[in-house]
């Protein structure tokens, strides 16, 4: 709707809307419905981002620009059944008139219309008296911009002013902080639940033989070998009430069989599903970099009066940073982009922020909202690259 965004951008945000932009607004439609006829939908669908009934309220007017009688072909005609009219076809079901063509009639239709029927706006507020609400038009003054932060804002729960201001958005609809900090969070814990688990097995696999090593590597390497659907579903026959892991703690008196755990559709779910899921990827990097530590180096220390746990501390532990960082930035930005896991067991504390992209993308069919949503995940990605840069340095970063 380019005349009603030219006109909105000038539009100083609180004086009342000129007749100008009513007409603007009309001139839009008819010219947008004669080029693609479910243009001013697809419109009005953007707008009801920034206010909510511009759909509804846009269709309303559209029905009543339809009514308008205009000259077309030498004779007065319905709007709605010229514009009908140029979409016709040839037998080969080829458009009679080109998209140019048909805007010039548009155009032709538009001024008509202004000319006939001014003034606009008591037309307009006929259709819907929401037209009326300074609100409306300020939100139009948003989504009129070519660069907008709008979709960041309200992805960080804050709403983009027409004045090029922020405030917060209302208390109901600040869901998306709470969800970031969910899913670091959980990130966070499974990144520290498979440095603990990892580093022993990683340890181990660094000492035996060779062929024992490569053999027990297997079983590591396994999961991948099963999609990731299956691993998950096969966690939720594990945690239920009814489930294996239930019924374990029944019988060695860990908990009551009237009172079970509550293992699956919560944060417990996630933390546990996850943690199994993205522990090779802890393993995998802890592994590859301890096998590179020579023996010799604990053997020295030990001869040279060092207790164990002093060999191991001192000397044996910071060579294996480099392995504990890789793995660490590995499952945690595998694990900030989670999406199916949390899904199938997380319940409703257990959702992440791929969860509500997933939901605007799917559902609400706001794909903007998503993408912003996505770009902020990606700059706190970029964010924690160059913060591990900074203090501990990409280049001692090993995977072998």
């Amino acid at each position: 709707m380019p005349k009603t965004s030219a006109l909105v951008a000038q539009w100083d945000g609180t004086s009342e809307p000129t007749e100008e932009m009513y007409q603007a607004v009309v001139q839009d439609i008819i010219v947008s419905m004669a080029v693609d006829r479910p243009l001013p939908t697809k419109a009005a669908s953007r707008l009801n981002r920034e206010i909510s009934g511009a759909t509804s309220m846009t269709k309303k007017l559209i029905r009543s620009v339809g009514k308008f009688k205009l000259d077309y072909d030498g004779k007065k005609q319905d709007a709605s059944g010229i514009i009908r009219s140029l979409e016709a076809e040839d037998s080969n079901g080829v458009p009679l008139l080109s998209p140019d063509e048909r805007r010039a009639i548009g155009e032709t239709l538009a001024q008509q219309a202004v000319a006939e029927y001014a003034p606009m706006k008591p037309i307009v507020l006929d259709a819907d008296d929401s037209w009326d609400d300074i609100e409306y038009w300020q939100g139009m003054k948003v989504a009129a911009k070519k660069l907008t932060p709008s979709f960041v804002a309200t992805s960080l729960d804050y709403n983009y002013l027409y004045d090029g201001s922020f405030e917060k958005a209302d208390e109901n609809r600040r869901i998306h902080i709470t969800l970031f900090l969910r899913t670091f969070e959980i990130s966070l814990i499974v990144t520290i639940a498979t440095l603990l688990l990892g580093y022993p097995v990683g340890y181990m696999l660094s000492t035996l033989p060779t062929r024992t090593s490569n053999l027990l590597l297997i079983l590591v390497l396994l999961p991948f070998w099963t999609s990731l659907l299956v691993r998950t579903t096969a966690w939720i026959a594990m945690l239920q009430g009814e489930g294996v892991l239930n019924d374990l703690f029944v019988v060695f008196g860990i908990a009551s069989d009237e009172d079970r755990f509550s293992l699956i559709y919560n944060k417990t779910g996630t933390l546990i599903a996850m943690t199994h899921i993205l522990l090779p990827f802890m393993i995998l990097p802890l592994y590859s970099v301890m096998k590179t530590i020579p023996p010799s180096y604990v053997r020295a220390a030990k001869s040279m009066g060092a207790t164990p746990w002093t060999a191991f501390w001192r000397v044996y532990f910071p060579q294996s940073v480099p392995g504990i960082g890789a793995g660490a930035l590995l499952v945690f930005i595998l694990a900030i982009g989670y999406y199916i896991t949390p899904a199938l067991v997380g319940g409703q504390d257990g959702q992440m922020i791929s969860n509500i992209i997933d939901e605007h993308m799917r559902k609400s069919l706001n794909d903007n909202l998503a993408a912003a949503i996505s770009l902020v995940l990606l700059i706190f990605v970029l964010f924690l690259f160059w913060l591990y840069d900074r203090f501990v340095g990409i280049d001692n970063m090993k995977l072998g």
